[in-house]
């Protein structure tokens, strides 16, 4: 069997709205590595975007799932509920910072986690509005893609988004936005066209993913907390792409001094089998009425055993230090190869979850063009990359955390031969 034969039945198949960013399909997968149908081996610097933080296949959520596969795979939990589920409630709620008491509600995917916490937020307080940041990625559902700071792909002929959705600038130094530009906007926001009296709630990423992993300042997360109090706001930090040890914390909210009232969380909570969960403070997780939250595969005891064991993994493997550590030699050998890539106008980000941007060789404009010519290099030497940010001119490395160190050592050589090639391009 051959890649371009299933290609073509792929385009014949599936809708082209569901894009693809590699021309090959995985047979099997283990930790950091994949193999194709054609047994051709790739690193993967994708991680299923952020989701087998602990790498493809380990044993420990292997067995977790057969154990439970073996007892039952399904009765709904709202119909005939399960201990396991309660549990990894107890243990999200434990883990989430911040000394208020709290409760969980489990999911599908990321989109359901984000329409359910605004559904929350809502409930909460009695109001519409929300606010969200230019650049945001938080779901293709509806309310997803209202939140969302970009237009193309995501809502690219979908027709009119939900209403009462406002965006604000989002701070990178880089593009010339400060956190001063954005709570200007802010309150320029409440002055000129949102009561703030109307806004049930403000929602941010800890370290934008799609938008090009740019970190959120502690002054922007401080003073989002702020005015939250002032106003009644319920604050929500979306973790779905940052939690799980990706930057060196099980969640990225760690690193600030404040906390976030509700935090949404999937990818990488289950270890690759779909499961998303909204967690919080218990006085606004309880606004919504019985029935109002939920849904037939929220918490399927599959995904619940898998993530029990992936917050076993984290915690006895240490893949927070492990995230810290990767993403100092990540970042070491990145500021290697930008000593003779004048391309390169910034490498960034926490743990394990790094970024470069690439500009035009004059630093003037984002280069999209550069960086898909890196991903091409690298997949030509079978390293699996992706690309992120409005621009399209980020590439994003979310390797497994879990990632053998002589196989980390061969992807960085890859990296560097790749971005030398795609100079010569």
């Amino acid at each position: 069997m051959k890649n371009a034969q299933i290609m073509v039945r792929r385009d014949d198949a599936i809708c082209r709205g569901v894009g693809v960013q590699t021309p090959v399909f995985a047979e099997k997968a283990l930790n950091s590595e994949i193999w194709d149908v054609e047994g051709n081996r790739y690193i993967d610097f994708a991680a299923g975007i952020a989701v087998v933080n602990t790498g493809h296949c380990h044993p420990r959520i292997i067995d977790a799932i057969q154990t439970q596969l073996q007892a039952f795979t399904h009765t709904c939990h709202q119909v005939v509920p399960y201990e396991n589920y309660v549990a990894l409630a107890e243990r999200l709620n434990d883990l989430v910072p911040g000394d208020d008491p709290k409760k969980t509600v489990f999911v599908t995917t990321g989109a359901e986690a984000v329409e359910n916490a605004i559904k929350v937020a809502r409930a909460h307080t009695g109001r519409n509005a929300v606010i969200a940041f230019g650049g945001a990625f938080h779901g293709r559902t509806f309310m997803g893609m209202a939140l969302t700071g970009k237009v193309a792909p995501y809502k690219q002929k979908f027709g009119s988004m939900m209403p009462d959705v406002y965006h604000i600038p989002f701070p990178i130094d880089l593009h010339g936005v400060s956190t001063e530009d954005a709570m200007a906007a802010l309150n320029k926001l409440f002055k000129a066209d949102l009561d703030p009296e109307r806004v049930a709630a403000i929602i941010f990423e800890p370290v934008q993913g799609e938008g090009g992993f740019y970190v959120a300042p502690p002054e922007l997360v401080s003073g989002i907390r702020k005015i939250c109090d002032e106003h009644g706001i319920v604050m929500i930090a979306d973790e779905i792409q940052t939690g799980f040890a990706r930057t060196g914390h099980v969640f990225a909210m760690e690193q600030y001094d404040v906390t976030a009232d509700l935090i949404t969380m999937a990818k990488g909570l289950a270890g690759g089998v779909p499961l998303a969960a909204v967690v919080g403070r218990a006085e606004i997780m309880d606004a919504a009425n019985p029935g109002g939250l939920g849904g037939t595969y929220g918490g399927n005891p599959l995904g619940i055993a898998a993530a029990l064991a992936v917050l076993d993994v984290i915690e006895e493997e240490g893949l927070c230090d492990r995230a810290n550590a990767l993403g100092s030699r990540l970042k070491q050998r990145l500021e290697a190869i930008r000593s003779v890539t004048p391309e390169i106008v910034d490498i960034r980000g926490p743990g394990f979850m790094v970024a470069v941007e690439f500009n035009t060789t004059d630093g003037k404009a984002p280069s999209p063009d550069f960086a898909a010519r890196v991903r091409v290099e690298a997949l030509k030497r079978n390293l699996i990359l992706l690309t992120c940010g409005v621009y399209g001119n980020v590439i994003r490395f979310l390797a497994p955390i879990t990632i053998q160190d002589e196989v980390f050592a061969e992807a960085l050589d890859i990296l560097e031969d790749s971005v030398a090639a795609a100079r010569e391009a």
